[in-house]
């Protein structure tokens, strides 16, 4: 039996949604910087960025070197309880959290590691918090781009040969089409991956 993606020498479309666990092994990121302003008492750590640009992965990395409970918000249905007195949260889509329990949160002792699509930089401050805030996805060049999709394709890497790349062309035409938007390349390249017949360039 033909196995799929045997023909491109891969495992898997690269390009599909991975599982929460599988990201920080795959992150450009170098995580010391981070680790050590989270070194500070109380200290807030604040990812922001829209829908796809990456701040889940950037909490998840940094938990899996400095553990702590990590919780997402839904959209909708229950949120979930909030540790308010764990050493160290991680927090993602703080903007849905009500503001009582984010003011309860902010002048707790918990070190927070938060993803947000709202700037909580002067809640934080006036909490008493010094605040660090990354705009998640501002640098993504073509060669950053470059470097988290060859990473993506080498862990669905089948044996060694080739597979397929995506050439510079590709990658600047990419940043033009979607801008810093991660997850909206990621879709269209894994549609572009499902057509093809051999490892050659992807293009898009």
């Amino acid at each position: 039996m033909q196995l799929p993606f045997a023909h491109l020498n891969l495992r898997y479309n690269p390009f599909g949604e991975l599982p929460l666990e599988a990201r920080p092994a795959l992150a450009i990121l170098d995580p010391q910087p981070y680790l050590e302003l989270l070194s500070q008492p109380r200290a807030a750590l604040q990812f922001m960025g829209e829908r796809g640009r990456g701040k889940t992965t950037h909490l998840l990395t940094l938990r899996a070197l400095e553990p702590g409970p990590y919780l997402h918000l839904p959209e909708e249905g229950p949120l979930p309880k909030v540790p308010l007195t764990a050493p160290l949260l991680y927090l993602d889509e703080t903007q849905r959290l009500p503001r009582r329990v984010r003011k309860a949160l902010y002048r707790g002792p918990s070190r927070l590691v938060l993803g947000a699509h709202e700037d909580h930089a002067d809640e934080l401050r006036r909490a008493g918090r010094p605040v660090t805030t990354v705009l998640v996805g501002a640098s993504l060049t073509p060669e950053r781009l470059a470097l988290i999709l060859e990473r993506r394709i080498e862990a669905a890497r089948r044996a060694p040969g080739p597979v397929p790349e995506v050439p510079r062309a590709s990658l600047e035409s990419l940043l033009s089409r979607f801008g810093d938007d991660l997850r909206a390349i990621e879709h269209h390249l894994y549609e572009r991956v499902q057509a093809l017949e051999e490892p050659s360039h992807v293009q898009v």
